[in-house]
């Protein structure tokens, strides 16, 4: 079987491609440029993704293809127009890809696709399925929603399998973003005042999405179905903060200040969206993908949260 991943130099894509090698897997890399740190893997450099790139000499005997490549979410876009700048490459992009893997005969086209599609919070206790009517609520989420309904309708035209995958927050080696944010912070030891929020948030390791992407490459039920990623463990800001300070050997130094104070301060300071996510609950529930891939998460949090640490430290001693 031979598997071509786009997006390949990612923070997913690079570990993905080194399991299923370790694995014995076929893999074809596709990149934006040649650079790409894996030994021993095919790599394609293909140049820009929208709705016209060439993906011919690429899906050459390819069976299945793992479409992570995306114009990710940012905290403040600068795109003149931020919905038109996400449909050409998630939308536009992802289609054109897989209209020329039906055509070339692929057998399973996989999306990773976002967790921000079903909404941006949750009641605690109440956690998004993966048949809940979609919420999107910004560029990015809908752009992602568009592009897996175009993917659907193209499995229905065609035959091609299509798997979805939405995961939450991913965590791991690499992490950069609010997650490397929060690991500076414990790493100076900055006082915050978040040790009064009790919300449930669900999370990722890097690890137990790449086991999930590897179980939907071939596993018979996973065919035109959609998937929540998670850990299978939610945790408040609170308790994150704690128990990553615990892995980086630098105890949380956390004070109450009440949730209410938090999000008047971080409106008036412009931070109404990283309040938003530190104070209020998003969770997933992933009974679904246990159930019908009989997939269960490799790793347990705190085993993630400590390999998320210790690159973040031999990261901190390089520089």
């Amino acid at each position: 079987m031979k598997i071509l991943i786009s997006g390949a130099a990612g923070f997913v894509g690079q570990p993905l491609c080194a399991a299923l090698f370790r694995q014995g897997q076929d893999v074809r890399a596709a990149v934006h440029v040649k650079n790409l740190p894996l030994e021993n893997i095919e790599t394609v450099v293909i140049g820009e993704i929208d709705g016209a790139t060439d993906w011919t000499d690429s899906l050459s005997g390819v069976n299945v293809v793992i479409h992570l490549a995306a114009r990710v979410h940012v905290m403040h876009d600068n795109a003149d127009d931020p919905l038109d700048a996400f449909r050409k490459i998630n939308v536009e992009g992802a289609f054109n890809l897989a209209r020329q893997a039906s055509e070339a005969g692929v057998r399973r086209f996989i999306f990773i696709s976002s967790i921000k599609v079903n909404g941006e919070g949750t009641l605690a206790g109440r956690p998004y399925s993966a048949d809940d009517e979609p919420m999107p609520a910004d560029a990015y989420s809908i752009s992602k929603l568009e592009a897996e309904d175009a993917l659907r309708q193209l499995a229905a035209e065609t035959g091609m399998e299509v798997v979805i995958i939405r995961p939450p927050l991913v965590y791991g080696p690499g992490a950069k973003a609010n997650f490397n944010t929060m690991m500076c912070w414990l790493w100076r030891g900055v006082p915050l005042p978040l040790a009064a929020v009790h919300n449930k948030r669900s999370f990722v390791a890097l690890d137990n999405l790449i086991d999930l992407i590897v179980t939907c490459i071939d596993h018979p039920a996973a065919a035109n179905q959609i998937f929540l990623a998670g850990d299978g463990e939610d945790l408040s800001t609170t308790e994150l903060l704690q128990r990553l300070g615990a892995a980086l050997g630098k105890p949380a130094r956390l004070f109450p200040v009440p949730v209410w104070l938090l999000k008047i301060g971080a409106s008036v300071l412009g931070r109404r969206a990283m309040a938003q996510r530190l104070c209020d609950s998003l969770q997933v529930d992933i009974s679904k993908t246990c159930d019908l891939l009989g997939w269960q998460p490799p790793l347990c949090v705190d085993e993630g949260l400590k390999k998320a640490a210790a690159d973040f430290l031999q990261r901190s001693n390089a520089l």
